[in-house]
C-alpha cells in the first residue's frame, strides 16, 4: 500500500514515529507516523477498534508506547524528572468522552479542580478564574452551581471543555466531543472550537465520527487505518485517497450528504 506523506514547515507539537501499540498478541498500531502543527485543528478519524483513543492516551503519556517514540512539546514524557512531566502536561487540556466530570462536584468545583492542584490560587481567585472559563465555554453563569446531572448533554460537554481550559493549555485534546449531541448541538460546538482556536491560539486534536465536524472545523485530517495512519491531509485530498475504508466513509450516503451540505455554507 502507498502510504500518503505530507511535509509542513510549521512548527511541530507532536511527533509521533514508528510507534508500536500492543496488548498481549494484539498489534493495534505498528510503524505509525502522525504530526500535529501549532494552531492547526486536527481530526483523528477510524473505524471502531483502529486505537484512536489509544494513540491519544499515548501521545500524552498515560501509556507508554512499545516501540517507537512520541515527542510531546519537543519532550519525550517518560524521560524526563516528574516536575518537568508536569510542566509539559500542564499545557494540555483533556475533554474526554462524555465530559469525564466528576458528580458530586458543581460546574465550578470541577473546573477549579485543576486549579487548586497545579496552582498557588486562593480559593478566591480560583473562583473568579472559572467563571471567566466557564463563560469561555459559553455557558451562562447560573451554571456554575449545578451539578452535572442537572445539564444536558451538550452543557455537560462545554463544562468539561471550561475545565480542560483551566490551566490555559496550548494544546486541546478532544476525544469523540460532539457523540450524543442533536446536529445543533454539534454545530454549536465545533463553532466554539474553532472560535477559541482563533481567539486563544490553540492546537487542536480531535477524535471525531462527525462528518460535519470534519468539514466544518478542521485543518487536516488523519485517517488510522491498517494500524497505522495511511493519510493525513486537507479533507479534499483524504477524500480521494485510494482506501476501501476512506471510500466508504466519506463517499457513503452520509458522506455525500456531509459534502453536500457545506458544499453550501
Amino acid at each position: 500500500m502507498t502510504i500518503a506523506v505530507t511535509t509542513d514547515t510549521r512548527e511541530t507539537l507532536v511527533a509521533v514515529r514508528g510507534l508500536r501499540s500492543q496488548f498481549g498478541e494484539q498489534v493495534v498500531h505498528d510503524d505509525l507516523d502522525l504530526d500535529l502543527y501549532r494552531g492547526e485543528i486536527l481530526g483523528v478519524v477510524g473505524g471502531s477498534g483502529t486505537g484512536k483513543s489509544v494513540l491519544l492516551r499515548t501521545i500524552l503519556g498515560l501509556r507508554r508506547p512499545d516501540a517507537g517514540s512520541v515527542r510531546l512539546l519537543g519532550e519525550n514524557l517518560h524521560e524526563l524528572p516528574p516536575a518537568r512531566r508536569v510542566a509539559i502536561e500542564r499545557r494540555c487540556g483533556v475533554l474526554f468522552q462524555n465530559g469525564a466530570l466528576f458528580s458530586s462536584l458543581t460546574v465550578s468545583e470541577n473546573v477549579r479542580v485543576p486549579l487548586m492542584e497545579h496552582t498557588s490560587l486562593s480559593v478566591h481567585d480560583a473562583r473568579r478564574v472559572a467563571a471567566l472559563k466557564i463563560a469561555l465555554a459559553d455557558l451562562g453563569p447560573e451554571v456554575r452551581q449545578r451539578y452535572p446531572a442537572e445539564l444536558s448533554g451538550g452543557m455537560r460537554k462545554r463544562a468539561a471543555l471550561a475545565r480542560a481550559l483551566a490551566l490555559d493549555p496550548d494544546m486541546l485534546f478532544l476525544d469523540e466531543p460532539t457523540s450524543g449531541l442533536d446536529p445543533i448541538a454539534a454545530d454549536s460546538f465545533d463553532q466554539l472550537i474553532r472560535t477559541l482556536r482563533d481567539a486563544l491560539g490553540l492546537t487542536v486534536f480531535m477524535i471525531t465520527h462527525d462528518l460535519d465536524s470534519l468539514h466544518a472545523i478542521c485543518d487536516r485530517v488523519a485517517v488510522l487505518a491498517h494500524q497505522r495512519v495511511i493519510v493525513a491531509d486537507t479533507l479534499d485530498k483524504v477524500e480521494r485517497f485510494d482506501d476501501p475504508w476512506i471510500r466508504d466513509y466519506f463517499q457513503g450516503a452520509r458522506g455525500r450528504a456531509a459534502e453536500a451540505i457545506h458544499a453550501l455554507t
